[in-house]
């Protein structure tokens, strides 16, 4: 019997195999059928007249960024120092593999409800937490008065200012949802460098934790016109050993304009939500 079954296990798995390289194998198209055509190359990112990269639409370009908002996001390099090339930049990274101080691994797995998401509660997006936000983002650029700012569509209706004028962080800054960004241009990336965060946002949707220590670096590039690549270190020694690096990519939502939204009034997430439906005004964290 044993011998049998030995026989019917190896003769399974020489069939699947069998199926597996024929599976995995390229198909190649029928006797007269044509074979199907290449995708056209992305487009190029579009620039202003003075050659700086542009994140913005335009009058004959409509749209605005949409996050990966609906799936679990996590960033994808934890070791602070190696850069993740573009290609790589994905999803679903071990929390195993985050630096947590004592403590703050249990924090985070104690939010494993959605519906305790600042987020959920109209509260503002802090953090990396803005950048995969439902309905789009719009990045407004004025150079005249050296700043960047950057409007929430859906939940909060909120927005946040880069400044590029080269002022230093504030002096004893009050703790804030967005803190206080500077930006400077580095090629086609813009890198910015925000302190003064409370601790009362997710930095992502699964409830990663920060502190009022939380110094983060944010970089965008636009490597095509579909596509806005964003990075983030996020050095809190609050909260971490050491200083850690992710990411994701934001896709150009062609046609999305923003629209008139009102979390407290057109929240369309109620039924995570607690009483009946009705957002909790003492809870703010």
């Amino acid at each position: 019997m044993k011998k049998l079954a030995i026989g019917t296990i190896a003769l399974g798995l020489v069939a699947g195999i069998a199926v597996y390289a024929q599976n995995a194998a390229p198909q190649q198209p029928a006797q007269g059928q044509a074979r199907r055509p290449a995708p056209p190359p992305a487009k190029p990112a579009p620039r202003w007249p003075d050659g700086r990269i542009s994140f913005s639409g335009s009058p004959t370009d409509v749209g605005n960024w949409e996050g990966p908002a609906n799936a679990s996001i996590f960033f994808n390099v934890v070791d602070g120092k190696k850069v993740t090339p573009a290609s790589s930049l994905s999803t679903n990274k071990t929390v195993d593999e985050i630096p947590f101080q004592p403590g703050m691994r249990k924090l985070y797995d104690s939010r494993w409800d959605q519906a305790e998401d600042p987020h959920t509660r109209c509260k503002p997006s802090g953090g990396s937490r803005f950048w995969h936000t439902p309905y789009g983002i719009e990045i407004v650029d004025l150079p005249e008065t050296n700043e960047v700012i950057f409007l929430h569509v859906g939940a909060p209706h909120s927005w946040r200012v880069a400044y590029l004028d080269g002022r230093e962080h504030p002096k004893n800054m009050k703790p804030s949802w967005y803190g206080h960004t500077t930006a400077k241009w580095e090629g086609d990336t813009l890198v910015m460098d925000t302190v003064g965060f409370n601790n009362r946002f997710w930095l992502t949707r699964e409830g990663v934790p920060t502190t009022e220590k939380l110094h983060l670096i944010e970089k965008l590039s636009r490597p095509n016109h579909d596509q806005l690549r964003y990075e983030a270190t996020v050095d809190d020694p609050g909260a971490y050993t050491a200083a850690w690096t992710g990411g994701w990519n934001l896709r150009w939502s062609e046609g999305n304009e923003p629209f008139d939204y009102l979390c407290q009034e057109n929240n369309r997430d109620p039924a995570r939500m607690t009483g009946g439906g009705v957002a909790d005004s003492n809870r703010s964290r």
